[in-house]
């Protein structure tokens, strides 16, 4: 059956007439399930440690929309939590962490191999939605890449430049550098374990990347990337990875190729005819509509889906938004972008 999945068939270099779609955040506070579902759970990090819970919510766009794939429910903060942070969110303003600022905050740290206790049910989760998933759903496991990670465990929270991480990476390189390789190293281990409990791909999510320039992208975000990327591959031939280094600009030139992955996932400030040129040459890409009109919908939601279907039609291309869909989208201009994308299917 794997062989007939849509989006591994993509995965591994197949141009296919209808692209496979998911969609980021495609489990989430758009959907009035997601909604129920999380209100009985209470909170988000409940609803995260709780398996059930969380494979229902992973399922709910799948019976709703047939997405050619699942991302499993969790959160990228879940890692640092695991290694000992401290991690709660506040309603409407997002996660907040106790911060590493210091080498005695990072000497508090856990070792990379005692995350597993924690993330337990994240597991769980995986196991129970690689039995309950369709035989054609692809099933996505998923972590945030080093350097996203750091800016949160740095700062504490969200912050609209990463400013506290880069001013660490200047004034503490060591700490700072001791911090990346300290995630790096449990992410590898996170993401084996999902793919031992049953996950057929995973994405490393650098939300951040873009504000790294010159050597330091190469250092803090291709180079992390990439030995992750070797390790999973080296204990697991044939998984599937996809890096999403967003807004890296011209940084996304070779990325894939370099890193190793078998995707690059793009945010929307790329064209897709230019990314179709510089990108998919390397082999797939994945991307790149704006969130924006999930929430818009209408003529200018079909013409850009149609635009960039188009673009990418020349090779592998999964078929997504540039980033997370928003609370705010209507459900039905989901639906359209999908019946948009498949409207020539046979």
């Amino acid at each position: 059956m794997a062989q007939t999945k849509k989006l591994l068939r993509t995965l591994n270099g197949e141009r296919l007439d209808v692209p496979p779609i998911w969609m980021m955040r495609q489990a989430g506070r758009y959907l009035p399930e997601y909604k129920a579902t999380r209100a009985q759970a209470g909170d988000f990090l409940s609803l995260c440690y709780n398996p059930d819970l969380a494979a229902e919510v992973t399922l709910q766009p799948i019976r709703r929309y047939g997405f050619d794939a699942a991302i499993l429910f969790a959160d990228i903060l879940l890692v640092p939590q695991a290694l000992g942070a401290d991690l709660w969110f506040v309603t409407g303003e997002g996660p907040r962490l106790s911060t590493i600022t210091s080498a005695d905050d990072f000497a508090k740290l856990k070792p990379a191999s005692d995350i597993h206790e924690v993330l337990s049910p994240i597991y769980e989760t995986v196991r129970i939605l690689s039995r309950e998933l369709p035989p054609e759903t692809t099933l996505i496991g998923f972590a945030g890449a080093p350097w996203t990670v750091a800016t949160y465990m740095i700062a504490g929270r969200g912050t609209p430049d990463q400013g506290p991480a880069h001013a660490l990476r200047q004034e503490d390189t060591a700490t700072f550098e001791a911090l990346l390789d300290r995630i790096t190293e449990a992410t590898i281990d996170y993401l084996s374990m999902q793919i031992e409990a049953g996950a057929e791909v995973v994405k490393i999510f650098d939300s951040w990347a873009g504000s790294l320039k010159g050597d330091a992208f190469r250092k803090y975000a291709l180079e992390p990337a990439k030995k992750i990327t070797a390790a999973l591959k080296a204990k697991h031939p044939g998984i599937h990875v996809i890096a999403f280094p967003r807004e890296a600009g011209e940084n996304y030139i070779g990325f894939a190729k370099e890193v190793g992955a078998d995707c690059l996932a793009l945010d929307n400030s790329v064209d897709a005819d230019w990314a179709a040129k510089h990108l998919q040459v390397d082999g797939c890409v994945q991307g790149n509509l704006a969130p924006g009109h999930m929430v818009t919908g209408g003529k200018a939601l079909i013409d850009e889906t149609r635009r960039i279907v188009k673009a990418f039609s020349g090779g592998p291309h999964i078929f997504n938004l540039g980033h997370g869909i928003t609370p705010d989208a209507d459900p039905a201009n989901v639906q359209l972008m999908i019946d948009t994308v498949r409207e020539n299917a046979s």
